[in-house]
This record gives structure tokens, C-alpha cells and sequence, in this order.
């Protein structure tokens, strides 16, 4: 058997070298073919950014539909996807106590995007009997609530479409950062999903537009709606503080049964994450109408009335529309 010589040699050994070099290059590549592991703390966000992300992520949410974020207990299987996501996205503002915790315990390194930074939170007013820790209470939210007003931030920001939008922009750019190959897809998603947004937030304006100063007042379950109340100028009434955690005191309902009679608001709401028989005691002891479900901190499950950010505020509006034009409001 003849010897290979030495040119022979310096081929293969050249050929090798370029193997491995291809092999480490084309490891990275194939990584980034994959879709992005993106997990956002709850629903909403998870919409938002799969409306965004498209074919480039497969985006899960810890705390899912119907689901209440303000009292999660995450999961070992929790813990397990934290740990393989690409990006972790969250609301901020407090509303995810938990988040830093779970991802200590996850030992995840990489890139979180806070979705609410860069915008100025509404804060929730401090009363007579509540604390800066957001412990329950009756007050009312809407046109007297300024931002900056003295209490714990408010971080159901969400609840505003023109905050959605801030979201979404936030969003598509850590989208970009983790897959630049892909960035003018996301940005053209992006910008679509964006032109849906404010034409819904148009559409909503204008319906309110229509409502008179006596019907603008709500009753609901817990108190995620200022931004809501603020945007479209409604007063939002609540027996619960934004944190569902604490429950409220007798006097506290009994306050809120006093407030609705005096101000003869005859509509009251209920939401998916609350214990519906809260609001419904005050139904029965005001005389008030349940004016049907608002979707606060979740989406419905799949295939209901708002599993998606979008259906969610168009139910939310309409829902609210119709409880306020109902007979008993008209008759105010």
C-alpha cells in the first residue's frame, strides 16, 4: 500500500480545517433558524407579542388565560421553560412580584424586556384607610386620578390602547435585537398590528363620545380599569385594590353600597379573574344591574370572547357600553 505524500497530507489536513471551521459557524446558524423561545409572565403580553413575533418566536405565557397574575404560584414545569427561553418579557410596575424569584430559581441569564418602561404610570390615590402597599378599599377612579398621585404605581397600563402600543414597539425591538436576519418581518408585523391598535382605539373614543355625563360611572370587581377610566373618560369604582391578594373589609363594601346609592349608578360589572359573588352582593344590596364580565389582568381561553388583547378591549368597550345605555343608566 502506497504512502500518501505530503501534498496529499497538506490537502486533507487543509480540508479538515475548513470542516471545522464551516461546523462552528454553521452551529450558531442553526440555533438562529429555530424559532425564538419567548415566555411573557401572562396572557395579554403573550398576545401582544406573538401578534408581533409571527413564525419567528413560539411564545408562551406562565400565567395563562383566565388566570389571576396577582397570585401566581409558578410551577417546576414553569421554572424548566424559564430556564430555556431566548427572552422573557414582563409588565413591570410591580405587577409580576414574583418574576425575580422564579428567575433566580430558573438560573435564566438572558434578556428580559420590561414592556411598561418608558412610560409614566398612573398612580393609585392613598385614602383614608388604605396604605402605600395597595391594601383594598372603595374609591373611584377616573378623571380625578392624576398621574403621580401619591400611591403605588398603578401597572395595569395595558388597559389603554395607546400603552398597548408602546408595548408593542418595545416588543418588536427586542424581537430585532434576538433575530436581526428577521427585523424587517417583524417591523412590517409590528407596524400592521399597530394600525389594527389605533383604529380600535378610534372606534372606542368615539363610542364613548356618545355616553352622557351621568352615565360615565362603572362599578367592577378590583380596580385595573384607571387607565381605562382615563382614556376614555369614565369614573371607575372599585370595592378591591388593583393587588386581588388582600380582600376588602366590610366597611369597605359597605362604603362603596353607600357611594353607589348616593350617586344612583345602576350598573355594576364583574371580571374574570375576581370572585364574581363580591359584585354580586352589591347588586343585590343596591339594586344595581350585573352589566356582564370585563377581561382585566387575562385573557379568555381559546375560542372565547377576548382570547385575544384586541377581542379583549372591543368586548370590554362594548360590554360596558351596553350596560351604561341599558334602561336603568338612561333613566338617571
Amino acid at each position: 500500500m502506497s504512502m500518501p505524500d505530503s501534498s496529499d497530507l497538506t490537502r486533507r489536513a487543509s480540508l479538515g480545517a475548513m470542516a471545522a471551521l464551516l461546523g462552528s459557524a454553521l452551529r450558531p446558524a442553526a440555533a438562529a433558524d429555530r424559532p425564538l423561545r419567548v415566555v411573557a409572565s401572562f396572557s395579554i403580553l403573550a398576545d401582544l407579542a406573538a401578534q408581533v413575533a409571527g413564525p419567528v418566536a413560539e411564545v408562551s405565557a406562565l400565567v395563562g388565560p383566565d388566570a389571576d397574575a396577582h397570585v401566581f404560584q409558578p410551577s417546576p414545569a414553569d421554572v424548566r421553560r424559564l430556564a430555556q427561553a431566548d427572552l422573557v418579557i414582563v409588565n413591570g410596575l410591580g405587577f409580576e412580584g414574583w418574576m425575580t424569584r422564579l428567575i433566580g430559581s430558573a438560573g435564566y441569564r438572558g434578556p428580559v424586556l420590561t414592556c411598561s418602561d418608558g412610560l409614566k404610570p398612573r398612580a393609585a390615590p392613598v385614602e383614608a384607610g388604605q396604605d402605600h402597599a395597595g391594601h383594598a378599599h372603595a374609591h373611584a377612579h377616573g378623571h380625578g386620578t392624576a398621574q403621580g398621585g401619591g400611591g403605588a404605581p398603578d401597572p395595569h397600563a395595558w388597559q389603554d390602547i395607546a400603552n398597548a402600543r408602546h408595548y408593542v414597539a418595545r416588543i418588536r425591538d427586542a424581537l430585532v435585537t434576538a433575530r436581526p436576519a428577521q427585523a424587517e418581518l417583524l417591523r412590517r408585523r409590528a407596524a400592521a398590528y399597530d394600525a389594527e391598535l389605533a383604529a380600535l382605539d378610534r372606534r372606542i373614543r368615539a363610542d364613548f363620545a356618545t355616553l352622557a355625563p351621568q352615565q360615565r360611572r362603572v362599578v367592577s370587581s378590583h380596580d385595573a380599569f384607571g387607565y381605562f377610566a382615563a382614556a376614555y373618560g369614565l369614573e371607575f369604582l372599585a370595592a378591591q385594590s388593583w393587588n386581588t391578594d388582600s380582600e376588602p373589609s366590610a366597611a369597605d363594601i359597605a362604603r362603596l353600597i353607600r357611594q353607589i346609592r348616593r350617586q344612583q349608578i345602576r350598573a355594576v360589572f364583574v371580571e374574570n379573574v375576581s370572585d364574581a359573588r363580591m359584585v354580586q352582593r352589591i347588586a343585590r344590596e343596591t339594586g344595581a344591574v350585573v352589566g356582564g364580565t370585563l377581561h382585566s389582568d387575562a385573557l379568555s381561553a381559546p375560542g372565547g370572547v377576548a382570547d385575544s388583547y384586541l377581542k379583549m378591549m372591543s368586548h370590554n368597550a362594548a360590554t360596558l357600553l351596553a350596560g351604561l345605555r341599558g334602561p336603568a343608566a338612561a333613566s338617571r
